[in-house]
């Protein structure tokens, strides 16, 4: 008795010690948080196949410095409030990385929540520049900039829609109304005018009424300052009512649910977004691997593998998983490996050479011009 009771507090104390030792010490663990739910949801699922084909394939070389990669995911339905909700969760959970979040609304505030923690974030989607521009120690991001993207947007609209009437629409959003302003001063440096600046009302499922304000002003081209849904619904029902209108927007267009929403009315719709990740010579390796299983790697799957690839290979590289040393090193040292080719950053934190090229929607597809 006295030696099966002596075995079995060796086996608790065993138990106890690899806990604090073992499996749990050998683990590092950092997430991927977005809109996982809601209407932007399918944004949510390209970041989370990105970050997990990421983890699964620095597990499978070795993990960083000896340990494994655990993967922590976030919801953060684009809301303001559940994104720092959540960003106290995942510090409760001490990540150390977060590649998140997808909205600009939910990354600004998260992010003060990860610069008290100690936790670097790096965004693979999130434009507006206050996010870096205001930001502490630990924000980067691995796109451009709305004032980046903008220009593109405002001089392609002035050359190319010269004398045509314009109307510039925005959500409101933070993303949205910042990315229609940001356009909206390009095309005014360009020479170009509005015929048209007013918000909409994001989540509605009839646009009657702005439909008829554009057709009553002549509108022919319509920039929509905001996400797939709403600039869906907007140019299906605009040609339902016998606008012949071109239909432009931003990156928040590379979803493949735009078109379901949109229909055929789609077709020839113009959007900003940077040079397809897809074709870069750095991540065919890794798109095989998405193809294989029957996944096409579109939007932002490949920027969300960027940034938890680069916070790898930095971290690799100092011999510290750190971040106040890995966000350092990520603004000190520049050419890091990526999906999305050599990076190097600002002392801001955002990409260097980060550049937007237009895309045209096509029988359900998108395409670079």
């Amino acid at each position: 008795m006295l030696k099966r009771t002596l075995l079995a507090a060796a086996a608790v104390f065993a138990v106890a010690t690899a806990s604090h030792t073992g499996t749990a010490a050998a683990q590092i663990r950092i997430a991927a948080v977005g809109p996982m739910t809601g209407e932007y949801a399918s944004f949510g699922q390209q970041m989370k196949l990105g970050a997990q084909q990421a983890v699964d394939d620095i597990n499978k070389a070795g993990g960083i410095l000896g340990q494994q990669l655990v993967l922590e995911v976030g919801d953060d339905a684009c809301d303001p409030k559940q994104a720092v909700s959540v960003a106290n969760q995942m510090a409760a959970k001490k990540v150390l990385l977060v590649a998140g979040h997808y909205c600009s609304g939910s990354s600004i505030p998260a992010s003060k929540v990860y610069a008290e923690e100690g936790i670097l974030q790096i965004s693979p989607a999130s434009t507006n520049p206050a996010y870096t521009e205001k930001g502490g120690w630990n924000t980067f991001r691995v796109c451009g900039r709305d004032d980046e993207q903008g220009q593109v947007a405002g001089q392609y609209l002035a050359k190319n829609f010269k004398g045509q009437k314009i109307a510039i629409l925005h959500d409101n959003t933070t993303y949205g109304k910042g990315l229609a302003d940001e356009t909206m001063k390009s095309l005014h440096a360009a020479g170009g005018k509005e015929a048209l600046y007013t918000p909409y009302t994001p989540g509605e499922k009839d646009y009657s009424a702005l439909i008829s304000r554009m057709k009553q002003a002549g509108i022919t081209v319509i920039y929509v300052g905001g996400y797939h849904t709403e600039a869906g619904l907007i140019i299906r029902q605009a040609k339902e009512q016998g606008m012949k209108a071109t239909l432009v927007g931003g990156d928040a267009l590379v979803t493949k649910e735009f078109w379901q929403i949109a229909g055929d009315a789609g077709a020839g719709t113009l959007m900003t977004f940077s040079p397809d990740p897809r074709l870069n010579k750095a991540a065919a390796d890794v798109v095989a691997s998405f193809k294989a299983k029957g996944i096409d790697p579109e939007g932002y799957v490949l920027y969300t593998y960027a940034a938890v690839q680069l916070w790898a290979e930095t971290a690799k590289k100092i011999k510290s998983t750190d971040p106040k040393k890995v966000a350092a090193a990520l603004k000190a040292s520049g050419n890091w490996p990526s999906v999305l080719g050599p990076m190097s950053f600002t002392p801001k934190g955002d990409p260097k050479g980060a550049g937007y090229v237009l895309y045209i929607w096509k029988n359900g597809a998108y395409a670079q011009m």
